[in-house]
Formats: C-alpha cells, structure tokens, sequence
C-alpha cells in the first residue's frame, strides 16, 4: 500500500527503505537499495544498509569489495579506525572463501607497519590467506606473488649501505629474511598452479646457485598434478556461470585423490557461484563431518550454509548434530534450533523433523538415573511445546500439523515408559494419539499393545486389544486374531469366552458393512450400465435417423457409400471427416484432445455380401471374417496419428514394431475410397511384445510422431481413456512456457542440469510433432525444482523470456470439444507462481461500453445490414439518434467526434 505514502516520499531510497520495513528478506531490495545510496553518496545510511544486510543474508565478494573500498577512503590516515577495518574484514573472509578479498586484505595490513607489532600482523594475515586459498589454482599465485614482494622490500630495508660492512646483527637478519623469501618460494613450487614454469624461472634467476635439486623434483611433480586438473579449470574457463555441473566433476576427482586441502577449496570455489544450491553445501559438510572433523571449520561451515539455505531443513538438521558432535554449549544449540524454527520451511514435515532432532539432543543429555533432574524437566517441557507448536502455527500455516501418525508423542510415550518407568503418563498420551483419528488404524492399536506387553500389564494388554477390536476398521480381522492369540497364553477361560464373543460379533459387523458396501457398489455400477446402454441407444437412434436423412437426399449410387461408411462406424466417419495433413485442426489441437484421440475405435469386420467399388477394392483389402476370429485384443496395440498420405501403412508398421516381437498382422483402417485413416491395428505373438511397442510411443514415423496404446474394445469398455501424465501438483517437477520453437530436448536439459539433476525432460508437441513452445522437467527432488524456479523464472534463452513454475496440470476434461479457431488461452495449464510472486493480470482494459455486442445484427429497413452499423456498439448508435445526428456512412475521424461533443 506504498500509495498511502507518495506524499512523504522524497527520494527512491526511501521507497526501498519502505519495502524493506514490510519485508526485510528481500534480497534483491537491499542489493538495490545499496546501490542506489552509493551513487547518491548518502554514506552514513549507505553503512547501516549494508550492516543490515549483513546481519540477515552473506554478501558477495562484489558487495563486500565495495564496502571495504569505501571505509577505507573514510578513515585514511586515521590510526584509530584501522582496527574497525580490521573487524570489517573479519566479517567479509568469513561469508565467503575469495581470493581477491584476502588480497586486499594483506595489503591493507601493509599500510599499517607503522604501528607496533605491524610487520608480525602482515606476515599472519599473509599466512593465514595462504591457508585460506593458497591452493587455489587461478588466483592463489596472486597472493604468494604479494607475500614474496612483501618480504623483498623488508629485505632491501635491512641491506647495509653500499661500501659498508653490516654488523653481525644485520648479518644474521639478513640470513633470516633471505631464508624466509628461499621458503616462499620452495612452498609456492610445491603445490600445482597456474603459470608456475614463470615462477620456477624467477627463482632460479633469484637464487645465487639456481634451484635446488629437491625443489626442482617438487616442481615436476607439482607440474604432472596441474597436468591431471588442467582439464577440470580449462571446463571452468570455458563455461558459463554458475558452472555447476564442472564444478562437481572437479570436486568427485579431488575426493577420489584425497586430498582434504584440495577437495575444501575445489568445495569453496563451488560456492562462491552456488551459494544458493542445498545439495552441494549438504555435500561439502557431510564431507567435513566425517573427514576432517576440525571443530572450528566444520561448524563455520554448516554456520555459512544455513544462512545461504536458511529453507532447507536438512541442513539445519545437520547443524544441530555439528553442535552436539563437537561438545557446544547448551545455549549455543537451543539459540540454533530457534533459528531453524523461524527460517520458514516449505512442508509441515520439515517442522516435524527439526522438532524431532532437538528432542532427540535433549534426551541426550538426560541422566535417567537421577529423577527430577533439571535436564528430563526441560525435555519434557520441550516435548510439550512441540505438540503446541504443531498444533498452533504449523497448522494455521499449512492447514495440517505434519505429524498425522503422532510421531512425537508416540517417542514421548515410549521415554516415560522406559526411562522414566511412568506407565500412567504414557497410557495419557497414547489416549490423546488416538483420539486425533488414529483409533481406527490397526497397526496404532497394535504398537499400543506392544508397548503396554513390554512395560505395562496383562490387565492394561487386555483392555487395549478389546478397544482396538472395536475400533479398527482397516484390518479387524488381524486385531482379532491378536486377542485370541494373547488370551490362549495369558488368559482364564472367561477371559476366552469373552473375546471369542467379542471377536465374532465384531466380525459379523464387519461382514454386514462390506456387504452392503459391496451391493451398493453393484447397484451403481449397474446404474452406470444402465445409463451407457441409454446412451448407446440413443446414439443408435440418431445413427439411423441421420442414415435416412441421408437416404432421402442422396442417389442409389450415394446410398451404398453411406451403407459402407455406416458398417465401419460412426467414429471412423468423423475420423473421416478430419482434415488430412498438417492442418488447422492438427495446430490447435491441446495435448488432451491429442490423448484422447489415442483411444481406438471399434473394429469391425466386412459384412457378407457387402460390395464394394472397384476402385476402393483396389486401392486396399478389406479385413475378412477369419483375420477378425483370430484378433486378440491383449496382444494388440493400437496406433493414430499417422500421416493420411502415408504408403505402404502396413509395411511401415511392420519396420516400426519388429523389434518389440513377431508381428502376426497389422490392421490398417481405410475409407470406403481406399484412403487411409491415419491409424491402424498392430497384433504380437505374444503379449510380452505389447509392453515392448507401448515403449515406442511418440516415435515419427513419416514426419509424425505415433501414438501408441492399448487396444481396448470401447463397446466394452465405453468409459476407457487414455492419459499419460499427471494432473495433480508434482513438486519436483517444473513447467516451463515461452521457449523458442527451436529448442531442442538436449538443450533444455543441459539448461537445467546447472540447477539439479534432470530426470526427465518432456517437450510438449502437437499431433503433427512441431512443438508448442512448453516443457515440463522432472528433478531428483523438490528442493532442485524449487531451486531451478528460482534461478530460471523470468530469464531469457535465445531472446525468448521463459516463465518457469512448479507443476500444477489442471484437472483433465476430456470430453471438452475444440472447433476450429477456438482460443486455447482457457485450457493452457495453471501453474503455481513463480518464486517472484504472481504474473502479469491480464486485465482487459477497454471500456465496457465499447466491448462489440454479440446480439444478432440490427437489420436495415430493405433487411440488411451495413458494415458501418456492424462496427458501431448499440450504444453509440443510441448516442448518435438521440443527438439528432444520423449514423454515418463511413467510420468517423476524431474531428468527427470532436463535433458530437462540442455539438457543433
């Protein structure tokens, strides 16, 4: 409602400070909001913008750069503000691993020697960029080029002046720098980097007598490792950002080698382009997790990776269990698991979970060996705010609490029960799981029993089985048998006697409940009969009636082509009737009616003494009585959408289906004038080569794709449709629209494979097989289709803006006809929106009033009409007789409406 405000808005900055304050995770708004304080100059509200940010999200390196640059041109040549810098660059080396960071880090330093203890700082914070990124192939040379120029120009102020013996004091800290700047060098020529012959060269010239020999073996074999990665960072150079797919081939050679060194930068480089991808921060911490196990890195990274992924549970998960791995403090936990809490997660389940893996840690640090403690209060206490908070926020959020089978008090029960030996409190909680719907399940009942049979008494045992005979209407029958079974080995013979009463009345309950469910069943289905068999009826009816139409208007020569079309059918006329080719109809086709054109019509053989012209006869050979015996339906399939121009169908379809099995005959269907139809019969030996032929749906055959699909008789079967795909919500899948004509599957599935890892990838094609621009994906999870929205919606392939979404079909209607020339907008897919929120409305803007009436056409006094009165609403025309003025006899000009108004 920003328009409640214009008054008060001076500047754009204050427009984003307002979204902002409704809000304030919107990243793109704080990245904009920055950028504009920087061009305005606004410095002090340009700071506390990017503290801000800070807080909430990590910067990346461009951000941070910018930032550094700017309170270092602020506080130049003031000592007392370098220790804030110093602070800032904490901060920035901590969100991300980037070489040029450290870089500026170290120089800055530099300036400040000046200071005691200066030089020992430069020199730690040299050391501790080259563990950071030193082994970073493209950009680490950089850093140990700054480093080794830092310790020459040390090494130039310590040189005597010309004709001066230096004392042995300076002789000794010549000795020392010299030594430092020979182990520059050995260490930089150990490890593989680019460009490192030049370095070899340098030092060789550096040293008095040239490069030692066991420097010289560590170069080579540093040379022959470069050698090994030179592919994996040409792949790099080549690609376009994020390079995520390279980036994983690098980082699975790196883990094969072992190196942990190598595999924890290969990591970070990965990251620094895909911060926003789970799979790989879930990667890269399991990797710390189990290898390294350094306390201090492991958490700074699980830390890094729920603020990048602050929406995915399994990393928070993991974090949790970071924390309790390396001993943190109990505070440092909770404050953890409160955060996850507020991270806002996309499923009721994922709340579920997180809740789970904090309980599990409290009942960790329970001693049960001392009652009352301090430790089981809290667990409990947690226990029971996680049932309220399921039962509160998560279901007002998600409209269910997520934990249906009551998972967590089902644990809760079980800890009373056997640390905490409270049976009574136990048996509370299981009466409050089943009275939330679960007293009907069957296998509720029996973990009730079991967990009364391990800790509880027969007598408690015994009132649980009976309930759950009661109650259970799943599986009666197996509870039954449980209660018998428990009374022959605990039970007196009344307590026999009873549940073998109890037992069989409950059995013959449920014997009267199926059976009336089973003849009201019977009852519908034979109503459903019923009204095919009117509707069979009724169609017949019309047949004839439109048969003698015919007759009456046709010659005796029309009457015998109507007589043979009518024995083929009525869905092989309108078959007939459809245009022949790449036709209107054939681009305006949806994919439903496509699909509901897959089913095959009844087949029927030539009648007796049927005759047919000598032309039709020619041109194609009727099925006769003995191909119709030996058809076999479930060894069948049925083929459409052929080219009606295609020769030789029957020897096509026999190239096309060879390798499924032996073909017994193929069944084209023809016109009464011997022009093919455009589908066919194809019938196997064996009915194992039908699951075979189904596989080869969609495969062109003269330019077309075929469908192929069951051969079902619809005489029998007159409901029988066929529909591929699904049409509820698929969370990880995506649907793309707007994508040129010319891409191909490939392409699109090398587009997507940055985002996740692609299943599956359909382009969604018309009969003719030219495609309509639509696609849906299929990932590995929903947190790749999620991810892939995110990064794909609104962005452009080939100057074609692409609108990507989760899948969401809507609800097939397939007895819905399309005309020719029907608008198709009503029956595009609704799809869920994008990740920025809704389209663009498509709100028609014309007035109402203009809007061309759809009433039949006014009619002159000689009853016709002119086009000038055609293109005129009724209104106007109204507007025009009561002026006095007559309807004109061409369209009128503006200065022809200027007129009307000013009634000139």
């Amino acid at each position: 409602m920003w328009y409640l405000h214009l008054k008060t808005v001076t500047t754009v900055s204050e427009v984003y400070g307002m979204s902002l304050s409704i809000n304030a995770f919107d990243y793109n708004c704080h990245v904009d909001l920055i950028k504009l304080l920087r061009q305005e100059g606004k410095l002090h509200r340009l700071r506390k913008a990017r503290q801000k940010m800070s807080e909430l999200f990590p910067l990346t390196e461009e951000i941070w750069l910018d930032w550094l640059k700017d309170e270092i041109g602020l506080t130049e040549g003031e000592e007392a503000e370098r220790e804030k810098i110093y602070d800032l660059f904490e901060k920035a080396v901590k969100d991300y691993i980037c070489p040029d960071i450290w870089l500026e880090y170290a120089q800055y330093s530099i300036g400040g020697m000046g200071a005691s203890g200066g030089m020992d700082r430069a020199r730690a914070i040299f050391e501790r960029a080259l563990t950071a990124v030193g082994l970073h192939m493209t950009k680490g040379a950089a850093l140990w080029e700054a480093y080794r120029e830092f310790e020459i120009a040390i090494l130039s102020t310590l040189q005597p002046p010309p004709g001066s013996v230096p004392s042995p004091e300076q002789q000794e800290q010549l000795n020392v720098q010299l030594e430092r700047i020979h182990t520059l060098f050995k260490r930089q020529l150990a490890i593989p980097l680019m460009d490192m012959e030049g370095t070899y060269t340098e030092y060789s010239d550096w040293a008095d007598e040239g490069a030692p020999e066991t420097v010289t073996q560590h170069y080579k074999r540093a040379l022959q490792q470069l050698e090994k990665r030179r592919p994996y960072e040409e792949a790099l150079l080549v690609s376009e950002p994020p390079k995520l797919g390279e980036y994983q081939s690098y980082i699975d050679y790196e883990m094969k080698e072992g190196d942990p060194a190598r595999v924890q930068i290969v990591f970070e480089r990965a990251l620094t382009e895909n911060c926003l991808v789970p799979d790989l921060w879930a990667k890269y911490t399991a990797y710390l997790d189990r290898q390294l196990k350094i306390k201090e890195l492991v958490l700074s990274c699980h830390e890094r990776a729920v603020r990048n992924c602050p929406w995915t549970m399994g990393l928070w998960k993991s974090y949790l269990l970071a924390l309790e791995r390396h001993k943190a403090e109990h505070h440092t936990v909770s404050d953890v698991f409160e955060k996850a809490l507020s991270a806002g997660f996309i499923q009721a389940t994922d709340y579920v979970e997180i809740w789970q893996s904090y309980l599990d840690y409290l009942r960790r640090r329970v001693d049960f060996s001392k009652e009352g403690s301090r430790e089981l209060e809290e667990l409990r206490a947690a226990f029971s705010r996680s049932l309220d908070y399921l039962k509160q926020d998560v279901e007002e959020r998600f409209s269910e609490s997520g934990d249906l089978s009551c998972t967590i008090m089902q644990i809760w029960a079980r800890i009373e029960a056997l640390h905490c030996k409270n049976m009574q409190k136990a048996r509370e909680l299981w009466d409050s799981i089943m009275t939330k719907g679960n007293a009907k399940y069957a296998n509720m009942w029996l973990e009730y029993y079991n967990l009364e049979r391990s800790y509880g008494d027969a007598v408690h045992c015994r009132k649980a089985l009976h309930r759950a005979v009661q109650c259970t209407s799943d599986y009666p029958e197996h509870v039954c048998e449980v209660l018998l079974t428990f009374e022959r080995v605990e039970g007196s013979l009344e307590d026999w006697d009873a549940a073998v009463q109890k037992t069989e009345s409950r059995l013959n309950r449920v014997q009267e409940q199926r059976a009336k469910v089973a003849e009201r069943e019977a009852l519908i289905a034979q109503q459903e009969e019923d009204r095919a068999e009117q509707r069979r009826k009724v169609k017949a009816e019309k047949k004839a009636q439109k048969k003698n139409q015919k007759s009456n208007r046709m010659g005796d020569k029309r009457k015998a082509e109507d007589k043979c079309e009518d024995e083929w059918g009525e869905e092989t006329e309108l078959a007939c009737k459809r245009p022949r080719g790449d036709g209107d109809f054939d681009s305006v086709a949806t994919e439903e009616q496509m699909e509901t054109e897959r089913v095959p019509p009844p087949f029927r053989p030539e009648p007796p003494g049927a005759q047919r012209n000598q032309q039709a006869t020619s041109a194609f050979k009727m099925p006769d009585a003995a191909s119709f015996e030996q058809r076999k339906d479930s060894n069948s399939v049925f083929v459409s959408n052929l080219s009606f121009n295609l020769e030789d169908p029957e020897d096509k379809m026999r190239d096309a289906f060879k390798g499924c099995g032996t073909v017994v005959q193929v069944r084209p269907v023809f016109t009464a004038k011997g022009a093919f139809r455009g589908y066919c019969y194809v019938q196997f030996e064996d009915e194992l080569a039908v699951q075979e032929a189904l596989k080869l749906d969609r495969q062109e055959v003269g330019g077309r794709p075929m469908f192929v699909s069951p051969c079902v008789d619809k005489s029998k079967n007159p409901e029988f449709k066929v529909f591929r795909y699904n049409t509820s919500m698929e969370k990880h899948k995506i649907f793309i629209s707007g994508l040129p004509f010319t891409c191909t599957k490939e392409k699109l599935e090398e587009l997507c494979r940055e985002h996740g890892t692609v299943k599956a990838v359909r382009l969604v094609t018309n009969r003719s097989g030219k495609p309509k621009g639509l696609a849906y994906v299929e990932f590995e999870n929903e947190a790749q289709a999620s991810q892939a929205v995110l990064k794909m919606d609104r962005t452009k392939l080939d100057s074609h803006t692409l609108s990507v979404a989760i899948s969401n079909p809507p609800a097939r209607n397939l007895d819905a006809k399309v005309t020719p020339g029907r608008v198709l907008g009503a029956m595009m897919p609704r799809q869920l929106q994008g990740a920025r929120g809704k389209g663009r409305t498509q709100v028609s803007l014309l007035p109402r009033s203009l809007h061309r009436q759809n009433t039949p056409e006014a009619k002159a006094e000689n009853g016709t009409t002119t086009k000038e009165q055609d293109s005129m609403s009724d209104g106007m025309q109204a507007g025009l007789a009561a002026s006095g003025v007559s309807a004109p006899a061409k369209p009128m000009s503006n200065e022809d409406f200027a007129r009307l108004l000013l009634k000139k």
